[in-house]
């Protein structure tokens, strides 16, 4: 399988969620065994070598990957969620949307300064949720923070947002 094969799994869905929006649905490759092992071999051939610790899923699509290349990694997965569904204490960041602020939390105990971190999330678009991401994994001073996302809108320049010191990949790009 090629990205050109995975790019015929991804659907269009027009004025979603807000009218002139195209929206990259994955939850079509996701459906399809090919794509998942695609996904699954390509984040596992970046990262095999790169000394991860932690695999860190942002809410909520970010969830389907980042378990799976943890376990492939052989290490641990640790979830980044919307204010409020964490049990414990947390470390909190908030960042500005299109449709005003959200915040985003991590357990104070998930991470320790020896950490290598790879953060995933499914799609780079203008950046904020992962950048915020980003913000709140620092807070635990780790060794290196990986960023990567299966799905990148180029045009948006999401890319932008990040410190050069995070090493950003995308799977796709359009």
């Amino acid at each position: 399988m090629t990205i050109e094969d995975v790019k015929k799994h991804i659907r269009d869905v027009y004025d979603f969620p807000v009218q002139g929006i195209v929206f990259k649905d994955l939850t079509t490759a996701f459906k399809d065994a090919e794509c998942m092992r695609f996904f699954e071999e390509e984040m596992h051939r970046l990262y095999k070598d790169k000394g991860i610790t932690k695999v860190i899923g942002v809410e909520s699509r970010g969830f389907i990957m980042a378990p799976i290349l943890g376990n492939r990694l052989g290490v641990g997965f640790v979830p980044i969620r919307k204010k409020g569904k964490l049990p414990a204490e947390t470390y909190e960041v908030s960042y500005g949307k299109e449709y005003g602020a959200d915040v985003i939390q991590l357990h104070k105990d998930a991470l320790v300064a020896d950490d290598v971190v790879l953060i995933h999330d499914d799609l780079l678009a203008t950046g904020g949720t992962m950048k915020a991401a980003c913000d709140l994994v620092k807070l635990f001073n780790v060794k290196k923070i990986y960023v990567n996302f299966l799905v990148e809108l180029d045009f948006l320049k999401g890319i932008e947002k990040f410190d050069k010191d995070i090493d950003v990949k995308s799977l796709i790009h359009y």
